[in-house]
C-alpha cells in the first residue's frame, strides 16, 4: 500500500511498476482508495459502456455523433436533475 504523499513524491515509478503488471493500493488516511493496475487487467471505457447500457443500468446518448451539446443550460436553484433534464429534453 502506498500513501496519497508518497505517490505524488514518486508517480513515475510507480507507473512503472503498474505497467509491468504489479497493481499498487494508494491509500488515504490509512484507508485503501484505489488501484493504480495494468491497463489490460480492466475493460476499456467503451465496454464498460456498452455493458452498462446493455444491462439498462444507464441510457444511451442520444447524439450518436459524440459532439458535446452546443452553447450551455441555465441552471435554477433548488431544481431537481431529473426535472431539470426533462424540460431540457422536452
Amino acid at each position: 500500500m502506498t500513501g496519497i504523499r508518497e505517490l505524488r513524491a514518486d508517480l513515475a515509478a510507480h507507473v512503472r511498476r503498474a505497467a509491468a503488471g504489479h497493481p499498487t493500493v494508494i491509500t488515504i488516511g490509512g484507508e485503501p482508495a484505489a488501484v493504480l493496475a495494468p491497463i489490460g487487467e480492466h475493460p476499456s471505457p467503451t465496454v464498460e459502456r456498452a455493458a452498462l447500457i446493455a444491462s439498462g443500468a444507464v441510457i444511451a446518448p442520444r447524439r450518436a455523433d459524440g459532439r458535446p451539446a452546443d452553447g450551455t443550460v441555465p441552471v435554477w436553484g433548488n431544481v431537481r436533475l431529473d426535472r431539470l433534464l426533462r424540460e431540457i429534453r422536452g
